[in-house]
């Protein structure tokens, strides 16, 4: 059979192979995020080494190093698609919303979502990221895992409203706004000790991004007055209210 002749079977399992070897390549990663993501948890980061990790993948060192530059990278694995799954949602909101109203819904559709298994929902994430507080080295991990997953957002979000995001500000300010009621949100989860609080923590979050905070305190009455020009225009403040109701 000359190179150029190829029966259907061969061609099948030409295709196949890649696929296999795709799969093999996943269930590794995945065992391993799950070893460390154990071990973690229940010795703490200190105590954990990455040979301990890889052994009990049943692999060796220079394996884990093929899919992890560290430990603290491979017990943070199961949180990377998370960012995946809003972004999703995110592209998924119709056009006519306004951004920071379609990054809203998107973060409480994930966490609406039984099948996404959002972070309340899936067994030890909580003490996963209360170790995080504890521990900087894990803790910045995670917030490359952040800026990974909101620099698809600023693209997403760019997209929508039809600009490039290296000329136009919008993009990153409505990322940088919607991450920020996340990641507060999540710490006063995290601190205050609820597992089942996200969702409701979350949306208060979002809720603080209202025209509250863009009015001046009146230092006499210490109640809110409203912005002054220099402060935020009247068009400001009701663009806030609509993407924050």
């Amino acid at each position: 059979m000359s190179p150029e002749e190829t029966t259907p079977e061969r061609g099948t399992a030409e295709r196949r192979a890649p696929e296999r070897r795709s799969r093999k390549a996943r269930r590794t990663r995945d065992t391993l995020a799950q070893a460390a993501f154990e071990l973690v948890l229940d010795r703490g980061l200190r105590y954990v080494t990455v040979e301990e990790i890889a052994e009990a993948a049943d692999v060796d060192r220079r394996t884990f190093s093929r899919y992890f530059a560290s430990k603290e990278a491979a017990a943070l694995d199961s949180l990377r698609g998370d960012g995946d799954r809003i972004n999703a949602a995110l592209r998924a909101r119709p056009a006519g919303e306004p951004p920071l109203l379609a990054y809203r819904r998107a973060v409480l559709a994930w966490l609406a979502d039984p099948e996404a298994e959002p972070w309340h929902r899936r067994p030890r994430i909580f003490d996963l990221l209360v170790a995080a507080e504890d521990e900087p080295t894990l803790y910045a991990a995670f917030h490359h895992i952040r800026v990974d997953a909101q620099e698809d957002s600023i693209a997403i979000v760019a997209d929508r409203l039809g600009v490039d995001p290296r000329h136009d500000i919008r993009p990153a300010v409505t990322v940088a706004a919607g991450a920020g009621a996340l990641l507060a949100a999540q710490a006063a989860w995290v601190r205050g000790g609820r597992p089942d609080a996200l969702p409701a923590l979350v949306t208060e979050a979002f809720d603080a991004l209202s025209a509250d905070l863009l009015t001046a305190p009146d230092t006499a009455t210490g109640r809110q007055r409203p912005g002054t020009a220099e402060d935020s225009s009247t068009e400001d403040t009701a663009e806030a209210e609509e993407a924050t109701s």
